[in-house]
């Protein structure tokens, strides 16, 4: 694939960017590598100042950020700013708890393991490599990058090809922000050059946000070299509504579940798992609200849904959409390409899934929802644990047994009761199975690329 900005509004190719050389990606990870020792004797507090110069960066840049990710992926203007500020927000979060965070932990009772003082340390492992998607283009690299940098480490960046101009801004803001040079660094390389990259000894841990085959891959070379990993990999979230629901509200938060960042989002509600009481009820709101959305130019303040980023992410829909009409599903709304140019692909409803068809079991990585009718909250749940995915989920029900029922049952790393799934700065978020595994965010997020060293002191 070209590193190229491919405009998914008008399929049209805006700008090509020159991958870098051997002697360039070489230049580079010794930068990154010479900026850990120089890490190293920074405190908290100077990185915490440059962290927060890097925030204030972005805030000052929001709209040209957010107009340069609506040009690569799509995303909606409004969407595109709301990720740039809460990159800033979460900057200023790791800036302002970083130390917090990494404190030594000391044992209650050293007497207990002979010792006068015992405790555990928390120190960078070094140069950190993060592969990252084009869903999220700042959002994604920044909830690595500011846990790591505010760690000590430095980071090196290899993007998605379609994402450059993201990538370029990121690997420019951190310097500018004050920190060492080489601290946080891109390169522009196709993923054939991923494996020598992690393989390179300079490098000391991985972490990959993306599909699943790619995660498999990064995991192995990762462990043939003994390296740690971190991965966030695909997701079929269940989306659960039971009888004491507020219906109205479950609904509006469906669609925005299935269609923000124009449904492209490993987290976003995909299966929507409704009990046979309200069934009837939520379908029938919930596909006139999807079939009322305004898709159209990402760039128009009033639009709603933007196009698929990628040519063959729509051909994917196309084929799982069409293959669930074949084998007899319900396409309640959309389900049909719109003529014109750009990558667009209308939010879409579809009911009588079976298990034969493809998207019963297969991520639909675009605003394409379906929907199932249970019993009781015994289906619900095995319904959504029988999938190979278990990134997040949630469920609306006002009976506080049911919310500890599908708490304590749903197989994923998250759970949200009468809400949908989003990432915070606070919480820890990762997932389970074939989501992949270890945590980014809140406090184990910048302990994952720490070294947890024990000190037993006589």
């Amino acid at each position: 694939m070209a590193i190229a900005i491919i405009n998914p509004t008008t399929g049209e190719t805006e700008e090509e960017f020159a991958a870098h050389d051997a002697a360039e990606v070489e230049r580079r990870l010794a930068a990154a590598d010479a900026a850990v020792a120089a890490m190293r004797t920074t405190t908290f507090a100077q990185r915490a100042a440059w962290m927060n110069a890097a925030a204030d960066l972005v805030d000052a840049e929001l709209e040209q950020i957010a107009v340069t990710m609506v040009r690569e992926m799509g995303k909606p203007i409004a969407a595109a700013r709301a990720e740039a500020a809460k990159c800033a927000k979460g900057m200023r979060f790791y800036a302002d708890h970083a130390e917090e965070f990494l404190a030594d932990e000391p044992l209650a009772d050293p007497s207990s393991v002979n010792a006068s003082r015992a405790y555990a340390r928390y120190q960078p492992l070094g140069v950190v490599l993060a592969v990252m998607p084009w869903n999220y283009p700042l959002w994604q690299v920044v909830r690595f990058a500011a846990p790591a940098l505010m760690a000590g480490n430095a980071g090196v960046l290899k993007h998605a090809s379609n994402v450059p101009a993201s990538a370029m801004f990121l690997d420019g803001l951190f310097t500018r922000a004050g920190f060492p040079e080489g601290a946080f660094i891109t390169l522009l390389i196709g993923s054939r050059e991923v494996q020598a990259v992690i393989e390179d000894p300079r490098v000391k841990a991985v972490t990959l946000t993306g599909s699943e085959p790619a995660g498999r891959s990064v995991a192995s070379l990762a462990a043939a070299q003994v390296k740690k990993a971190v991965l966030e990999l695909g997701g079929s979230d269940p989306f659960i509504v039971m009888p004491s629901a507020d219906i109205d509200a479950a609904v509006a938060t469906a669609v925005t579940a299935r269609t923000q960042n124009n449904g492209q989002s490993c987290i976003a509600g995909k299966r929507f798992i409704v009990h046979a009481d309200v069934y009837d009820d939520f379908t029938a709101k919930f596909t006139a609200a999807m079939g009322a959305l305004r898709v159209g130019d990402p760039l128009d303040e009033s639009t709603q849904v933007g196009p698929v980023a990628t040519e063959s992410g729509r051909d994917d829909l196309i084929e799982l959409v069409d293959d669930a009409r074949e084998k007899g599903a319900a396409i309640l709304t959309g389900g049909v390409v719109p003529e014109g140019a750009g990558w667009f692909y209308p939010p879409t409803v579809i009911a009588d899934v079976t298990p034969g068809m493809r998207i019963h079991l297969e991520e639909a990585f675009g605003p394409v929802a379906t929907l199932y009718r249970v019993a009781d909250a015994h289906e619900a749940i095995a319904i959504a644990n029988g999938t190979t995915f278990g990134l997040s989920s949630a469920a609306w029900t006002n009976d506080a047994d049911e919310q500890e029922l599908f708490a304590s049952e749903l197989e994923a790393g998250g759970v949200f009761i009468n809400g949908m799934t989003i990432s915070y700065p606070e919480l820890p978020f990762g997932g389970i199975k074939n989501s992949g595994y270890g945590r980014e965010l809140g406090a184990p997020g910048i302990r994952e690329f720490c070294n947890m060293k024990t000190v037993w002191r006589a």
